[in-house]
């Protein structure tokens, strides 16, 4: 089995180094790295390319960049990693232990030893065995044969990742790996931690009330 991640990224020279640490002590390897620029202004592409990653450019919004990853990648699995996320040193094979078709994640830890975050984490692992629906922070892993079958990442900027587990869970139900991704607490300090929950949960209320992405776009920050 042939797995590649693919890595959407948006001016992130500043977590580029420890992302290559990260993905250069995986253990096996992944068999291709696949960085999407989405327009940057900083040297995330030439740092990226530094590495030795493959980086192809695309229009920005996560959908577009990763499917744009899978549409040149040759492997039979694809990992859709955020570049401020850490994989295990085994991740990739937990992965290959599997046999598609199949999808899943892995449970996530937020990086800072605070007990809201240590809360914040177990509530988003619970939430998604509890639903059936994954976040790109949890590291989404999907076969090549399923990912074609439903047509890839839906074209819209904002919770993509709920409405492909949408698509997915109704196919399969998701492999939730309990080896744990870390992820950064930056966008949970940046703009505050009850702010950002409130506006998390807000926002997946008024999608699901059927506001279309377009007009929640605004609201979500990037980072």
């Amino acid at each position: 089995m042939k797995i590649a991640i693919i890595i959407p990224i948006l001016n992130e020279a500043e977590n580029l180094h420890d992302l290559a640490a990260n993905l250069h002590a995986l253990s096996p390897p992944a068999d291709e790295v696949i960085i999407i620029d989405g327009g940057s202004t900083d040297m995330s592409v030439s740092i990226a390319q530094y590495f030795g990653f493959k980086v192809t450019q695309s229009a920005s919004g996560r959908a577009q960049q990763m499917n744009q990853g899978a549409s040149i990648s040759t492997a039979d699995t694809f990992l859709f990693l955020h570049a401020d996320t850490r994989l295990p040193s085994n991740a990739l094979s937990k992965i290959r232990q599997v046999n598609p078709p199949f999808w899943g994640r892995f449970d996530v830890q937020i990086d800072r030893p605070r007990f809201i975050f240590r809360l914040i984490s177990f509530m988003m692992n619970l939430r998604s065995r509890i639903t059936g629906i994954a976040t790109g922070d949890q590291a989404i892993f999907i076969s090549r044969q399923l990912f074609e079958k439903i047509g890839g990442y839906p074209d819209q900027p904002l919770m993509e990742d709920i409405e492909l587990s949408k698509q997915l869970k109704s196919d399969h139900p998701p492999l939730c790996l309990k080896n744990r991704v870390m992820t950064s607490a930056r966008r949970w300090e940046k703009y505050g931690v009850w702010r950002t929950i409130w506006l998390m949960w807000r926002l997946r209320f008024l999608y699901w009330r059927g506001v279309p992405t377009h007009k929640l776009i605004g609201e979500y920050h990037y980072d």
